[in-house]
């Protein structure tokens, strides 16, 4: 929370040049089951919030932005390509995974319903394991180094080298 009791948020791309913060209530959060958020997010739908009523500043870098309708942009980072904004007359929708804490941010409801893909309903039912539970796996996940920007604010990024 600020000092003046409005939440602030944060949060930005997987690559951490674009970056952002919100100040003030989030507006309705919801996932997009249209044709066009699916494309624009490689996904199944679409989360988005709306940040009409809030401050949103980019705090490092600006996204890029493709213009995907007549009456919608959607802005993206030019680096890595995470979907960021949803832009229309009525204001701006941030992604809802690109914040910090995505958590804290949960759909209210679903649009484009008829775009809805018809097994969307059932991912729930599928068996599911932890990625530590994939020993097949196990020598690859433990391999692995994530050059992605960390869920908070950093002054630099990416982090300078240690060149001790």
């Amino acid at each position: 929370m600020s000092l003046d009791n409005k939440p602030v948020y944060s949060g930005g791309c997987q690559c951490g040049a674009v970056r952002f913060r919100v100040e003030g209530a989030l507006g309705d959060a919801s996932v997009c089951h249209c044709r066009m958020c699916q494309k624009a997010f490689g996904n199944f739908y679409a989360p988005l919030v709306s940040v009409r009523g809030a401050n949103l500043e980019w705090t490092r870098g600006e996204p890029k932005y493709f213009q995907s309708s007549n009456h919608v942009r959607r802005g993206f980072c030019e680096n890595c390509g995470t979907p960021l904004t949803y832009t229309a007359p009525d204001g701006v929708g941030l992604a809802i995974a690109a914040f910090d804490e995505a958590e804290e941010i949960a759909p209210t409801i679903q649009w484009g319903i008829e775009g809805k893909l018809p097994y969307v309903d059932h991912i729930h039912e599928l068996p599911g394991q932890s990625t530590e539970e994939d020993q097949e796996a196990a020598d690859f996940i433990h391999d692995i180094v994530s050059y992605q920007h960390p869920d908070f604010d950093t002054e630099q990024w990416p982090p300078e080298e240690d060149h001790d």
